[in-house]
């Protein structure tokens, strides 16, 4: 999926305008927009950390009425089996995000386990090209940088594939050119990234 899309159809609320669609989260997106079609009333947001899960579980529980548990494998497990029951008998439709979902997560409580187990996922993937070039283009232009198209090519084929990788990209990078004073750049981008850890060391021209 080449084409970035905003949910339109949801709140339109200014904070919304950061969650980006494309292949890599669109499964999760369409899955939480149609939260009447589960076969209970949870689900769980599973995705790397900085993907837009708490921002794409607020959108869904502005839309739905319903409820959302952030790092939901963190909380006490009593808290989430209660959290559960209580989506069911008001048909409040919940849904818990974390880091993984089970078995990775490791739930001890049994009850808790079964319900889990009967819970839908949506995942959020790593970010995919398309996605990579949306999220340093939106960064760069919130902190009013002039970022060209063939520096979004040149960092796409180069960072880590992630969303915090991104994030910390872009702070690099806006550091440095109020520092340097110098115009945001590939020469400078190799130079200040490389010099982070951000990209290897490299000869490349």
């Amino acid at each position: 999926m080449s084409q970035i899309a905003l949910p339109l159809a949801w709140p339109a609320d200014p904070r919304d305008d950061e969650f980006l669609v494309t292949a890599s989260n669109a499964r999760a997106a369409h899955a939480l927009d149609h939260w009447a079609t589960w076969p209970v009333m949870a689900s769980l947001l599973v995705g790397p950390r900085k993907s837009g899960r708490s921002l794409l579980a607020r959108i869904f529980a502005a839309k739905s009425g319903g409820v959302m548990i952030d790092d939901a494998d963190a909380r006490p497990e009593e808290e989430l089996f209660h959290a559960w029951n209580r989506a069911q008998s008001d048909r409040r439709p919940l849904v818990m995000i974390a880091d993984a979902a089970p078995p990775e997560w490791k739930i001890r409580l049994p009850d808790l386990r079964s319900r889990i187990a009967a819970t839908p996922i949506a995942t959020i993937e790593a970010p995919d090209d398309a996605l990579m070039r949306a999220l340093l283009e939106h960064k760069f232009a919130l902190r009013g940088l002039d970022a060209r198209a063939d520096l979004i090519d040149w960092l796409v084929t180069r960072i880590e594939r992630s969303h915090v990788a991104v994030i910390r990209t872009v702070d690099a990078l806006d550091q440095e050119v109020m520092e340097s004073r110098k115009r945001l750049s590939i020469p400078l981008a190799r130079t200040t990234l490389a010099a982070a850890a951000l990209i290897p060391q490299s000869p490349e021209p």
